[in-house]
């Protein structure tokens, strides 16, 4: 693993092939999956003129080795930023261009529905991007950096996975909702393990200007989650701190409450919320662990281990949730679904992921392991195990990016490996293309996007030195500099200004 070196701890690239939103949907068949997500690292971009960009604190390298580089416009620092949680001064560079008005493309339906629901509320069945009504011109897509954000000294690195959600009342309309401007969330420490304490910093989406960062220190490697656990209307955050106790966070990143009871494999793993039970109220999976929303611990099973994400889905068909650990399905109430004796014997670190990959109307379940991976239909039993794609015997898990990426109607799945990052056929894992890339801990996963607008998403991935984009072909569309350790992470798409 690669210690993470270069700055900025945190970069945004906006994409210039379409306007005025960043992108929009392709029509591409869903797949479902409900981790939190595992984690993403610094990225460190450079485009069109370029400008250098101060460090913060002292990584042993030299400033040609970490200094970040922006595009051809540079801001030290924005002030008026509203201030909540604990603040102080980190720098933030802003460089590109800004939206004001576009902050979704929703289709436009003609039909007699009735009123249609607001645009600044979560809806059931919401599709905030839309399908896409015109395609990019040749050769523009063309990102560039909209902000950077860099850490103060022993909180200037991140190997964790940013998070979007609105948390201000940016227009001062006495709510917070899908009308504000989106903040992103971002664990930036010290470095030099998984597990030191680390604070939660709090950015403005549009400006990545700190908001400021809770009270309360977490763990540096894991992955929060976001949700309304207490149907008051605004989000709240999960974490967990580097003793293993897990901790709620009101939308302000005050403390709501602290557990009493310890995650023992929390190490670089991701925390999920769903309502499993479908009492109305969120519980949190993490692990092997259910807490309720209000952080009493539900049941706790063995076979806990780190490096690894909880999967929620209903499997059965039954209306209620299952939680998969990677070797097991627990039922809401915790009683064993199926436990599969493969991947059980593997009995290693996991990442189960939901999809209907053969198109039978049936959810199947794709585990990564150290050894490889597994297919498994929803009652666990195997369809193959063990797969590596390229024959390489290094470690196999982390996310994978599940997605039709070649346009067929159904799904592949991206996956990484130390020397190659591929996308095969989730079904017989049949080759569609692989690249070389330079991963040595090879724990980075994809993300699927059609920035282009013509009905087939590209793949994001970026390894230790480089983000790509790749087309269908697995032809680069982009690549940018930048630095990471690749603990299990990968980029985020989202529309934050």
């Amino acid at each position: 693993m690669t210690s993470p070196a270069a700055r900025p701890l945190l970069a945004l690239l906006l994409g210039s092939a379409l306007a005025p939103a960043l992108a929009c949907g392709d029509d591409t068949m869903e797949s479902a999956t409900a981790t939190a997500g595992s984690s993403t690292s610094p990225t460190t971009a450079t485009t069109g003129d370029a400008t250098t960009a101060g460090t913060v604190g002292s990584s042993g390298e030299s400033d040609s080795d970490s200094d970040a580089t922006q595009g051809s416009s540079s801001t030290d620092g924005v002030t008026d930023a509203t201030t909540i949680g604990t603040t102080e001064e980190p720098t933030t560079s802003e460089t590109g261009s800004t939206t004001e008005d576009v902050k979704f493309d929703m289709p436009d339906d003609d039909a007699d529905m009735g009123p249609p629901p607001s645009m600044c509320k979560v809806v059931d069945d919401m599709n905030a991007v839309g399908d896409c009504m015109d395609s990019a011109p040749p050769d523009s897509f063309e990102p560039d950096v909209q902000w950077e954000f860099l850490g103060p000294p022993g909180f200037d690195e991140s190997i964790a996975t940013p998070l979007v959600a609105n948390f201000t009342d940016d227009n001062d309309d006495g709510e917070i909702d899908l009308c504000d401007i989106p903040d992103v969330l971002v664990i930036a420490g010290p470095g030099g393990g998984d597990t030191p304490p680390s604070r939660l910093y709090l950015l403005d989406g549009e400006t990545g200007v700190p908001h400021g960062y809770a009270e309360q220190l977490v763990q540096f490697a894991h992955t929060p989650a976001i949700g309304d656990i207490d149907n008051d209307g605004l989000p709240e955050i999960v974490v967990v701190d580097s003793g293993g106790i897990l901790h709620a966070l009101e939308h302000d990143l005050t403390t709501k409450w602290d557990a009493a009871n310890v995650w023992s494999a929390s190490q670089s793993s991701a925390i999920a919320l769903a309502d499993v039970d479908a009492d109305g109220d969120v519980e949190i999976a993490a692990g092997t662990n259910l807490w309720d929303h209000t952080g009493a611990l539900l049941w706790s099973k063995p076979g806990d281990q780190i490096y690894s994400a909880t999967a929620i889905a209903d499997l059965d068909g039954d209306g209620l949730q299952e939680i998969l650990t990677g070797a097991a399905a627990y039922h809401a109430d915790g009683t064993l679904y199926w436990e599969n004796a493969g991947v059980k014997a593997v009995g290693t670190w996991a990442h189960p992921q939901v999809a209907d990959v053969d198109d039978d109307g049936l959810p199947e379940v794709l585990v990564t392991t150290n050894s490889g991976i597994h297919l498994l239909e929803h009652d666990g039993t195997t369809v193959y195990a063990n797969a590596k794609p390229t024959n390489d015997n290094s470690d196999w898990n982390r996310p994978l990016n599940i997605h039709d990426l070649d346009g067929d109607g159904m799904p592949e799945m991206g996956a990484s490996s130390p020397g190659s990052y591929g996308v095969y056929e989730a079904l017989d894992v049949a080759v569609l293309w692989v690249k070389d890339v330079q991963d040595s801990s090879g724990q980075a996963g994809g993300t699927a996007f059609d920035f282009l607008g013509a009905g087939i998403a590209q793949t994001v991935y970026a390894d230790e030195y480089t983000m790509y984009v790749y087309d269908d072909q697995g032809n680069i569309l982009m690549s940018t500099p930048r630095r990471s350790g690749t603990v299990i992470e990968y980029p985020v798409v989202a529309d934050i200004d």
